[in-house]
């Protein structure tokens, strides 16, 4: 099983944030979007433009002053680059708010699905198979980021993702389930659904060496040297 994208516009959706009707035995294990505050806050850092810009301004009224100018010289001065400011943090705050309305993300027993996209709507489906490992970076009020290392060939380019990927990892693009609620949580069964995967994968290995029979056309392994259990962790947490 090889990782699938598909474009569709998601009000057509058979079933919330899936491009299809689930296939008879897999069950979703959690659903949820990004948290818009969190969105806003440390992805598209709306409170830092808003200090940098507050600084700006009071540096412009400041000199004025310094000039010799009155309060209302001040205030004049501050006419053209203050709605400028809140333009542009209006538009970071609408941004953050599309991001997290329109992203859904899935977890079932066999894989993640990523349902992203504000004008395009775009849906990943990630086989628990394909992860070579998994790491959660939480943040305030429990709500983190869990990040996955793809194994094998497959790749998502990192446009297509962002933001829901890793920052800066552009050649081996790494995608990001942002902001989510009780992302320790999350990760836990994350990581009890890929290590079911693993041992079942193992098992049919097993059965498969003692009754060879031809393998599935499109099947993946885990990656060489992954053990049972949790995937491994290669991205130390971040109290940020």
């Amino acid at each position: 099983m090889s990782i699938q994208s598909h474009g569709h516009e998601h009000e057509m959706e058979p079933q919330y944030g899936l491009p299809e009707r689930l296939p008879a035995g897999e069950t979703i294990l959690w659903q949820g979007s990004p948290d818009f505050k969190d969105v806003a806050l440390r992805i598209f850092h709306v409170r830092k433009a808003a200090i940098y810009f507050a600084v700006l301004l009071a540096l412009r009224a400041a000199f004025v002053v310094g000039d010799g100018g009155g309060l209302a010289d001040a205030l004049l001065a501050l006419v053209w680059p203050l709605p400028l400011a809140l333009t542009a943090l209006a538009s970071l705050t609408a941004l953050a708010w599309l991001t997290a309305g329109t992203a859904v993300y899935t977890l079932t027993d066999k894989r993640i699905v990523m349902r992203i996209g504000i004008v395009l709507t775009l849906t990943f489906n990630i086989p628990l198979r394909s992860i070579r490992a998994a790491a959660l970076r939480q943040a305030h009020r429990g709500s983190g980021d869990i990040v996955v290392q793809l194994a094998g060939p497959d790749r998502i380019a990192f446009l297509h993702l962002w933001p829901h990927v890793r920052p800066w990892r552009v050649a081996h693009p790494e995608p990001m389930l942002r902001a989510v609620h009780d992302a320790a949580r999350v990760a836990s069964l994350l990581s009890q659904a890929w290590a079911a995967t693993v041992d079942g994968a193992a098992s049919t290995g097993a059965e498969g060496a003692a009754n060879p029979a031809p393998a599935a056309a499109g099947a993946s392994t885990p990656a060489a040297g992954a053990a049972p259990g949790r995937p491994r962790s290669h991205w130390q947490p971040s109290p940020t």
